[in-house]
């Protein structure tokens, strides 16, 4: 079905983030919008204030009539939706036109300049940062983003420019639906092993990525990556990192709170760039982003700018309470690297404080494959609270709960395992130097309640 022939469309899991900003887009093109999830949450209540009709029950009669024409209603769905699902099905059995998520994206990467991002970690920072950097200068953008920005409230930016920011989603091979026009490949620790099975065939999957960026475009990936990649004729190839590659970040100063550095690239230097969200781990995302915005005609004083107005992405290290006696942050990390490099950046940022994480594994493949190096990152920090497993799409697996984790955490650290419910109760009965919500389960939907508990102790 082509874009011009679309009336309405049908959204199974409305409430995804990378759902959602799809969803807005065809909001904006004043179609006909609507949806099923399986819980209601801020998000969705703000989709229906937006105009998007959702319901919560897995219920075909509740499909809207507006939505019920095979020859001019899209269907998309996220891979997490289970195959028997009701709706899907319905749709299914009707021969109706149906996309996952990642199908839509690959279209407006044909129809728009894409620039995505990709890699196991690292990404909804990334591209959050270039829309940002894009949006804030000549060059402009559109934007479908993995989190909410917290410098537009929202995971989507529509405008009229060529381009159209996209974060490439590995999960389900998604990414593969994308033609990218420059891409950035942050990072390839193997995950999703339920999906993939082996780290081989991880790998393979971002090398077969690679081959799908457009010829006259790039591609940024980070040195010294496993993976092997294979570009088409006339896509130019870069390397980034910290501290080495064609773009990297020297005299770097982080004091005060504060942090800046010097961008240095093949196209033009920018000196003393300073984040807007001062963060050690920004400055890598910093780099690959403003590589990618540079590439598509950003100006070194338009960065410049535009890096210090960043604001940063919710539930990215995301500072809820910032004080001398009380520090506190939730942070979507779930993978052991992720961990790993948010422990290190508050570590770095306050080397004399005790720190605290509340973590929540999600699922119970990651947890089985990966629970040895979930303890190893966690051990960077000086007390774990380990909640129980959140499925998300999973059944449960014998043998895997967190406590795998916790039997694993390095001698010296304190620990404790309690359930998800206990959780305001703990926060209540301690002093926290800085805290951290560590997980991307439903965990965070306590921060409101832990950031009320916590600021009466201030």
């Amino acid at each position: 079905m082509e874009l011009k022939d679309i009336k309405s469309v049908y959204f199974i899991g409305a409430g995804g983030i990378g759902m959602s900003a799809i969803a807005r887009y065809f909001l904006g093109k004043g179609l006909v919008v609507a949806g099923y999830d399986k819980t209601a949450t801020p998000l969705t209540r703000q989709l229906e204030k937006e105009g998007m009709s959702i319901h919560y029950e897995e219920n075909i009669d509740l499909i809207p009539d507006g939505c019920k024409d095979k020859t001019s209603c899209l269907v998309v769905y996220t891979p997490a939706i289970p195959a028997e699902h009701k709706e899907l099905c319905f749709f299914q059995e009707n021969n109706f036109e149906i996309e996952k998520r990642a199908q839509v994206l690959g279209t407006l990467t044909r129809a728009h300049k894409g620039l995505c991002v990709a890699g196991t970690h690292g990404k909804t920072t990334t591209s959050t940062m270039c829309a940002h950097l894009l949006h804030q200068s000549h060059v402009d953008c559109n934007a479908f983003l993995g989190g909410i920005s917290k410098n537009y409230g929202t995971n989507y930016i529509l405008s009229k420019s060529d381009y159209v920011v996209i974060e490439a989603d590995e999960f389900d091979r998604s990414f593969h639906w994308l033609r990218p026009w420059i891409s950035v490949i942050t990072a390839t620790d193997p995950d999703h092993l339920d999906i993939y099975g082996t780290k081989e065939a991880y790998l393979e999957s971002f090398r077969h990525y690679s081959s799908l960026i457009q010829p006259g475009g790039a591609l940024i990936i980070h040195k010294n990556l496993e993976m092997k990649d294979e570009l088409q004729e006339g896509v130019e190839r870069y390397e980034y990192s910290l501290d080495e590659g064609d773009f990297h970040a020297e005299n770097i100063i982080i004091e005060n709170g504060e942090i800046t550095f010097d961008f240095v690239s093949p196209i033009e230097n920018v000196k003393n760039v300073r984040l807007g969200q001062p963060v050690p781990i920004n400055i890598e995302n910093g780099v690959a982003a403003m590589a990618m915005a540079q590439l598509a005609g950003c100006t070194a004083d338009e960065l410049r700018q535009a890096m210090e107005t960043y604001s940063g992405v919710e539930r990215r290290f995301d500072f809820k309470i910032k004080t001398d006696k009380l520090v506190f942050l939730s942070d979507y990390a779930h993978h052991p690297q992720e961990i790993f490099q948010s422990a290190r950046s508050i570590r770095e940022l306050y080397r004399d404080k005790k720190i605290t994480a509340i973590f929540q594994p999600h699922l119970y493949t990651r947890t089985r494959d990966f629970y040895k190096d979930f303890a190893s990152s966690l051990s960077l920090l000086d007390e774990v609270v380990l909640c129980d497993i959140y499925p998300a799409r999973e059944k449960p697996i014998e043998g895997v709960t967190s406590k795998l984790i916790y039997d694993n955490l390095r001698e010296g650290v304190e620990k404790k395992m309690i359930k998800k419910e206990e959780v305001l109760d703990f926060v209540k009965s301690k002093d926290f130097q800085v805290l951290i919500v560590l997980g991307a389960g439903d965990l965070d939907n306590y921060v409101p309640e832990i950031e009320n508990i916590l600021k009466k102790n201030i």
